[in-house]
């Protein structure tokens, strides 16, 4: 009886463990990104998991990141949302044969109804990621309550351990492309001589067809043997 009492016991304080662990990797406003991937479209989902102590968070200010120039905020539902821009020192090519003179710098979001501390919400952004592999993005980012407010703008520095931070930033690094795929897109070939070779190959051979005429064949046999037996019980029956 003592054993299966100690492992009890063990797994219970595993669980307590693994429980903490989780309660307190997701203690901290966060971004979670749908893809990390270079010059890639991405989703980035800021969690607020909890307020300012016990005080319910009335506004959430997400600063971009210099390397950002272009954000659309999700509307949600339970928030106000605003783009607050800056103006640039030097203008930037927009991509599209003109210039930009001016970048998105913050996304203040503000609760129309203040989020009780215990109640979790999600705020979501969608924006281009910079084409520069290892690139760290770093978002600072402003929790107001209805009593103080909390600053995730801490950053680690080298050598330094992010969970040791009282105030994390949320931080996203950018990442090559897998497989050779780029910008989430999928590969296609556009050579014309491949199109001509492929649509000319003669197609590979079924086996299905093959499958379905031993079926037939086996098929065909059993009829016979079933139509001979009939046949020659008729015949012992008139004799």
């Amino acid at each position: 009886m003592k054993r299966p009492l100690q492992l009890l016991t063990v797994a219970a304080a595993t669980t307590t463990l693994l429980a903490l662990g989780a309660s307190g990797a997701s203690a901290h406003v966060s971004v979670d990104p749908d893809t990390t991937t270079a010059g890639s479209y991405a989703l980035l989902t800021f969690g607020v998991p909890h307020g300012c102590g016990e005080s319910a968070t009335t506004k959430v200010s997400v600063q971009i990141p210099e390397p950002i120039t272009s954000v659309t905020p999700t509307v949600n539902p339970g928030w106000d949302v605003e783009k607050v821009m800056v103006t640039l020192a030097t203008p930037i090519d927009d991509g599209h044969g003109g210039q930009l003179t001016e970048r998105v710098g913050e996304i203040v979001y503000t609760a129309r109804s203040p989020l009780p501390d215990g109640y979790r919400d999600a705020l979501v952004l969608s924006t281009k990621l910079p084409d520069t592999v290892g690139e760290t993005l770093v978002f600072p980012t402003v929790q107001t309550c209805q009593e103080g407010e909390s600053a995730w703008v801490q950053v680690a520095a080298e050598g330094e351990d992010p969970h040791d931070l009282d105030l994390p930033a949320p931080v996203l690094t950018v990442t090559a492309a897998e497989d050779g795929a780029a910008h989430g897109e999928t590969e296609t070939v556009s050579d014309e001589s491949a199109t001509v070779e492929a649509a000319a190959a003669p197609a590979e051979p079924s086996s299905t067809p093959l499958v379905l005429s031993w079926v037939a064949v086996v098929l065909g046999a059993a009829g016979l043997a079933l139509g001979g037996a009939a046949f020659v019980r008729g015949r012992r029956s008139q004799g």
